[in-house]
């Protein structure tokens, strides 16, 4: 038991100097005591987190791109129904209805 709790012991001290090499801890810390010095604190903390570590704006300008994409791509599929209904009516100009060639 007691060989157990050593070597978990030491997986556990190695991580930490891991994470405090990579400035994980810095990092985390110095986010953490800004949340906690805010005056008002915001709704959500994780968010606050998120946002002071970097990572929303990755978020953001993926999320930015991505509805870019959605209102262009919205756009083409109005301009193709568009296109398609003009079609399908001069279509119906040369070739006379189903209904209309079956009742002959």
């Amino acid at each position: 038991l007691v060989h157990y709790w050593l070597a978990s012991e030491s997986k556990r001290e190695q991580f930490r100097r891991y994470l405090e090499k990579a400035g994980v801890l810095d990092s985390l810390t110095s986010v953490l005591v800004a949340l906690y010095e805010e005056t008002e604190k915001p709704n959500n903390a994780l968010d606050f987190l998120k946002q002071h570590l970097g990572v929303a704006g990755q978020e953001s300008a993926d999320t930015e791109a991505l509805q870019q994409e959605l209102r262009d791509m919205r756009q083409r599929c109005e301009l193709l129904a568009e296109e398609n209904k003009d079609l399908k009516n001069r279509l119906q100009r040369y070739e006379p209805a189903q209904e209309d060639g079956a009742a002959e």
